[in-house]
């Protein structure tokens, strides 16, 4: 009875759709979870709610998904709800657990071989050996490529008819990335090391080839949970079907709207087809969103709306959940510097207003556009951080606390606390936990590693599962030495803590990550898309990407572009991707599934500015005000008062609503630009010949200062048919 009341607890606040999931029967079954929707919350409570309820043990589960950030906000989750014991972690965190597990049976007694953190310094030396000279950049191109082979399935042999067909831009000549590939697995093997990849075929050999290691998992592991599921690639797939072995309880959530890794071998294939290769599947759309308001909700509904190909098939349309926000901002500038110092002026009075630096983020299409806004945000005085692996762990001070994390693995005391032992370590590079030092860069540097500090208290938050027998497994504390393999690892997956400031981030990076502000910046053609999309498909994936980031932002939103990028030069257009004007300056958004955005103009639409910053204005309400949302008001009170009351009196007179004869923002406008000639007023937008003719002489008088009496008794309104 405790333990049926228990489950039903987990339950508690579910909405139908996401009810549906978490009660849908044993057996396959796909969510289908727009962003915002409560994705996690879903499967974190599908697992609770069968173990709860008796149906299965915790200690069978097998929960999977991308980056450690995940694994360990789903661990936490599953304690809370009171389902101890349930495995959840990433692809490779799970099958490098297991091949070191059954690393003396699957190697006659040898340990496993080291694993690599990097592929760069190998790929520079196989290259070298192909009389291919690389800086360092190009031997990431390099790496990025065999990644990409690897995770495909790919052998050397057979990479440059795999390229081809795959469309891929490769750094060199295909035959000779092809080369390289073929010297690195060389290399690796004569240094007697393996990568990542080795690591997930390493489990995959173990599991098909040795009965009694697959029996033996097969027994520990019978109910998987797979997370973003649209963006597993053909190896990670390898090794799930190996896990199953043939079985079909199976849970896997994704959302094809967010396919954004295609260039690193991640498919939304398998998600797309899960109904046709698990028959009888449940199928749950989770579709109501909680993250983002409806403003910004009903802009990613309309990018995402025009999406076409393989992934459009699952498209959601969302709907907001949370009470109306701002309308997202729209912006063009003449150049990229006035674009970076507009959005950091903007970010500099959101801070001021209230809003903590860490829930604002810019978000850009390539990393190369992060230097303009660390200038300005500088200049500002604004705090940042930018977001991505490469940045923050190939910083010295943050190469120099690893390795002395590393050291200190072997001089502090096993039983120390995991945060007190890293504070201890981090003394060694001269970092104290007091109040940061003056100075930009010193500030920064203590700043990185605070948030190593903090990770690190994350971390102990969660115990580890150690095995003590074929089907059984006990907590312990994590140590030292399991959080500088969680730093290599992070290191190598690109995932990294968040200090406190604003973010700066690709479009890439973001994914999974949500903020309070959010700005959309460089939103041209020839960078979202990318100049390098030639391909119907490629695009597609671009327009995802800017769907992705769209719903990065719980309330407030920005997206910007620059006509030129820098001062002077050549014009660029917007990215087609942002919804089109119509004749009033409004965006206009075609319903899903009526193609295209119709255009309604075929002349240029008139461009009009923020007469108090320039900016130009693209919304509707914006152009009839004349500025920008964010920019202060200098309305006339008493005159918008005075025509609060005139309209209310002519829209008796006329037995309509008050709105049928000016809308409230018309009001707002006419009291802030208070026009005093025909032609002032008729420039307002929703101000058309027809109103002039019948309000204008009366709307001119009041802002000259007439009373309503004056203007209202003797005129009689009429509107003709």
């Amino acid at each position: 009875m405790v333990v049926h009341s228990a489950s039903e607890r987990v339950l508690a606040g579910l909405d139908p759709e996401q009810r549906s999931a978490v009660t849908a029967p044993a057996g396959p079954v796909c969510i289908l979870a727009g962003a915002g929707t409560g994705k996690t919350r879903a499967i974190t409570s599908r697992i609770a709610h069968r173990a709860l309820s008796g149906e299965i043990s915790p200690r069978h589960v097998l929960a999977v998904t991308f980056t450690a950030r995940a694994a360990a906000e789903m661990r936490h989750r599953l304690t809370l709800l009171g389902a101890h014991g349930v495995q959840a972690r990433t692809f490779h965190a799970a099958a490098l657990r297991q091949v070191r597990y059954f690393a003396p049976r699957l190697l006659s007694g040898r340990a496993m071989p080291e694993l690599l953190d990097s592929k760069v310094r190998l790929v520079t030396l196989a290259a070298a050996r192909v009389g291919l000279r690389t800086d360092r950049a190009a031997a990431r191109d390099l790496a990025g490529e065999i990644e990409w082979a690897k995770s495909s399935l790919v052998e050397p042999t057979d990479y440059v008819v795999a390229a081809a067909r795959a469309l891929r831009d490769t750094p060199h000549e295909p035959a000779k990335v092809a080369d390289v590939f073929t010297a690195y697995e060389q290399l690796k093997r004569s240094n007697g090391v393996i990568d990542f990849e080795d690591m997930l075929r390493a489990a995959v050999w173990g599991i098909e080839e040795h009965p009694d290691v697959g029996e033996q998992i097969r027994t520990q592991y019978r109910h998987f949970v797979v997370d973003e599921y649209q963006d597993v690639n053909p190896l990670q797939q390898r090794l799930l079907d190996a896990w199953l072995a043939g079985r079909n309880d199976l849970t896997v959530v994704g959302d094809a709207s967010q396919t954004i890794y295609s260039f690193t071998g991640a498919t939304s294939a398998y998600l797309v087809d899960f109904p046709r290769r698990h028959r009888n599947a449940t199928v749950v759309r989770l579709v109501r969103d909680y993250r983002s308001t409806p403003q910004v909700v009903g802009l990613a509904n309309a990018v995402i709306s025009q999406a076409r190909g393989t992934e459009a098939r699952l498209r959601l349309e969302l709907s907001g959940q949370r009470p109306p926000g701002p309308e997202p901002d729209l912006r063009i500038f003449t150049d990229e510097p006035a674009e970076a110092n507009a959005v950091a002026a903007r970010c500099r009075a959101l801070i001021d207003a209230g809003t903590p630096a860490k829930e604002i983020a810019v978000l850009f299409r390539i990393n190369a556009q992060s230097e303009a806004y660390e200038k300005a945000l500088t200049e500002a005085a604004v705090p940042y951080v930018v977001q991505g692996a490469e940045r923050f762990f190939e910083r010295t001070e943050v190469r120099q606390a690893m390795v002395a994390l590393r050291a200190a693995t072997r001089s502090i005391p096993g039983e120390t606390p995991l945060p007190a032992a890293v504070v201890e370590a981090l003394t060694a590079v001269g970092w104290a936990p007091d109040a940061p030092p003056a100075g930009g860069a010193a500030r920064e540097r203590w700043e990185a590693l605070a948030a190593l500090v903090q990770l690190a208290e994350e971390y102990a938050a969660t115990p580890e599962l150690v095995p003590i027998g074929e089907a059984a497994s006990v907590e312990r504390p994590v140590t030292l030495t399991d959080f500088t393999e969680e730093l290599a690892r992070r290191a190598a997956q690109q995932h990294v803590p968040t200090v406190d400031g604003v973010t700066l981030a690709s479009l890439h990076s973001a994914k999974g990550l949500e903020w309070d502000a959010v700005f959309l910046v460089g939103l041209a053609e020839g960078t979202l898309p990318t100049m390098y999309a030639k391909t119907v498909e490629q695009v597609e994936e671009e327009r995802r990407l800017l769907y992705v980031g769209i719903t990065r932002a719980r309330e407030w939103l920005w997206l910007s572009y620059a006509a030129a990028r820098s001062p002077g030069g050549r014009a660029r257009r917007p990215s087609r991707f942002l919804p089109q004007l119509d004749r009033s300056g409004g965006t206009e958004r075609a319903a899903p599934g009526t193609g295209p955005a119709r255009r309604t103009e075929r002349r240029r639409t008139q461009i009009i500015s923020c007469r108090i910053c320039g900016a130009t204005l693209l919304a509707g309400p914006d152009r009839k005000l004349g500025r920008c949302p964010t920019c202060p008001s200098d309305i006339d009170d008493e005159l918008h008062e005075r025509l609060r009351e005139w309209r209310q009196r002519v829209a008796g007179t006329q037995k309509v609503p008050a709105y049928v004869v000016f809308t409230d923002a018309t009001l707002t406008a006419l009291a802030e630009r208070r026009p005093g000639r025909a032609e002032e007023l008729i420039a307002i937008a929703g101000i058309g010949p027809r109103k002039l003719g019948l309000y204008g002489e009366s709307v001119l008088a009041l802002v000259g200062g007439a009373s309503v009496d004056d203007v209202c008794p003797e005129k009689t309104f009429e509107i003709s048919s």
